[in-house]
């Protein structure tokens, strides 16, 4: 088994990682040999690292935003057919939580640049594909990324022409297929069998389609909520009494979902919908789920773009989905367009999707850990 190279510094611990963009996230990556192998010790680390909780997340690398309070742990998988596993790890700026249940696909498209950079794979050719399991849910992916040889060795190549909304520039492309996204958190796609279904919250009954490709959703007409769907995230960010009543509808929708109580998770994710006006298949405003998402998460539009597809969901009734069996699926959001695949069966039901990401090594060296949070040198075993 990997040691850890956690090493002693004075009175701190000195920890190997990498800053990384992963998609539209950013946060540090980390070899699973490196942290305490007691889950509730790495989340202690994990909490240090990112500086929580603390709104400006002052004293550690966190960016002070949910986006930006990400980390991810990768090593090699013990999995039949998968090369690495990889977990997420969502913190928050102002809490001392660590959620590890749900999956993340803009983290995920910096997890092979990543271990490639580490060392865990040796690229062979142009193009190197891998395998990664996300331990969160079990998600399995297929993950192929750009690995030219530059001055004798092959490297990752960052640099290219693909362009995604919320990223600056242009990179080169990171390609993710999803194999086995239904029921991800959920029991199933649809977890009350239903395509739609009547929720009552805030006194109201509201027309909702409950849906989970690989991140749990409510989607809900903007209209049903009083807005129309195109308001900017100041705007939405601004209007309290509108969060007040998606807040409600999802504890309530979590609860019609059988994901319990959901007060202190960040999932499902709301997702408000209207009919598209930049060119896209449907315009979409998230909340993730206490904050506006400047544009949409890689797994929610995977799932919007399921639920687009589907005869009589509430995405079907404000959206226009194409025809053939492999569409891409436009989807509008705060800060563009997200693209998301999806390949249909005969009959119409989604059997596997996809999207394109671009990733990029910001910074790598060490962090430090105060030695009251975690000294390697006296590491309890899980």
């Amino acid at each position: 088994m990997p040691t850890s190279r956690a090493r002693r510094n004075g009175d701190q611990t000195a920890l190997p990682f990498a800053l990384m963009r992963g998609g539209t996230s950013r946060g540090p990556f980390f070899l699973a040999a490196d942290l305490p192998d007691d889950e509730h010790m790495r989340d202690q680390v994990l909490l240090s690292v990112m500086g929580s909780p603390h709104p400006l997340q002052v004293d550690g690398i966190g960016g002070g935003h949910p986006l930006t309070s990400k980390a991810a742990i990768v090593g090699p998988s013990e999995a039949d057919d998968v090369d690495l596993d990889f977990t997420f790890a969502q913190l928050q700026p102002d809490a001392a939580t660590v959620q590890t249940t749900q999956n993340c696909g803009n983290m995920l498209g910096a997890v092979v640049p990543f271990a490639v950079e580490a060392g865990l794979i040796e690229p062979t050719d142009d193009i190197t594909d891998v395998v990664v399991r996300t331990t969160n849910t079990g998600l399995v992916s297929h993950i192929s990324i750009h690995t030219p040889q530059m001055d004798g060795q092959r490297i990752v190549q960052y640099s290219g022409g693909t362009e995604i909304a919320g990223v600056p520039g242009a990179a080169s492309p990171v390609n993710i297929r999803f194999l086995n996204t239904a029921g991800s958190i959920a029991d199933a796609l649809l977890p009350t069998g239903n395509v739609t279904d009547v929720v009552t919250a805030n006194g109201a009954e509201y027309t909702v389609t409950l849906i989970d490709n690989g991140q749990p959703l409510v989607l809900i007409k903007a209209e049903d909520l009083g807005v129309t769907g195109y308001e900017s995230v100041a705007e939405l960010s601004d209007n309290h009494e509108l969060q007040a009543r998606v807040e409600e509808l999802r504890l309530t929708a979590a609860a019609v979902m059988g994901l319990g109580d959901v007060t202190d998770a960040s999932y499902p994710k709301m997702t408000l919908v209207a009919p598209p006006v930049a060119g896209g298949a449907i315009s979409t405003r998230s909340f993730i789920p206490h904050r506006v998402h400047e544009s949409i998460g890689v797994l929610a539009a995977v799932t919007v773009a399921t639920a687009l597809v589907m005869d009589g969901s509430v995405a079907a009734s404000v959206g226009a989905a194409s025809s053939g069996s492999q569409q891409t699926v436009p989807i509008e959001h705060p800060t563009g367009i997200f693209r998301a695949l999806v390949d249909l069966s005969d009959d119409g039901a989604v059997v596997a999707s996809g999207n394109t990401r671009t990733a990029r090594l910001i910074s790598r060296g060490e962090l430090y850990v105060p030695r009251n949070v975690w000294d390697p040198g006296h590491r309890p075993t899980g």
